[in-house]
């Protein structure tokens, strides 16, 4: 079986049962305990827990989403996983006011914004230079729900800006 062929055979199924694992509400929503119980500082600083409004009920949302990039101290970069679909990155794209708790920041004010394309290379780039063996394994899965293309440069992936907001 040639490289390609056996990574296919491979990757194709890990890429199917982690999206799977994404997609079921009871695992993918389990870390949010973590955080409610105040132990969310476990996870350290590469998860952040994104308190959001949904944007047509109005009802407070949270998801929790691992961090990208911390360019800044009070800047968190993370990914939309399954695209502009996601109902976490519409609802911040319509009400960009979110709170943030990672690492020993509790729900603290932030606000949300899209990177253009090329600081959403960048990021990615500098992610995946830091990171590669969780890319590795991210990336199927990535592919797999978007159905378009991850790797810098030009990706498919929407990553967002978490800033928190000074009084």
């Amino acid at each position: 079986m040639a490289t390609g062929a056996l990574s296919r055979w491979v990757t194709t199924p890990v890429s199917k049962l982690g999206e799977m694992f994404l997609r079921t509400p009871a695992l993918a929503r389990a870390p949010i305990a973590l955080y409610k119980a105040g132990l969310g500082g476990m996870l350290g600083s590469r998860m952040v827990l994104l308190e959001h409004t949904g944007r047509k009920s109005g009802q407070p949302r949270q998801v929790v989403l691992e961090v990208l990039g911390h360019p800044a101290p009070d800047t968190y970069v993370v990914a939309s996983g399954f695209g502009e679909s996601a109902q976490w990155f519409r609802n911040v794209m319509a009400q960009p006011q979110v709170r943030i708790s990672a690492g020993r920041l509790s729900s603290a004010p932030a606000v949300a914004r899209r990177l253009a394309p090329s600081e959403a290379d960048r990021a990615l780039s500098d992610y995946i230079a830091r990171h590669p063996r969780a890319w590795a394994s991210l990336k199927g899965v990535i592919e797999h729900s978007l159905d378009g293309r991850v790797d810098p440069p030009g990706t498919d992936l929407p990553l967002v800006e978490l800033t928190v907001r000074t009084p």
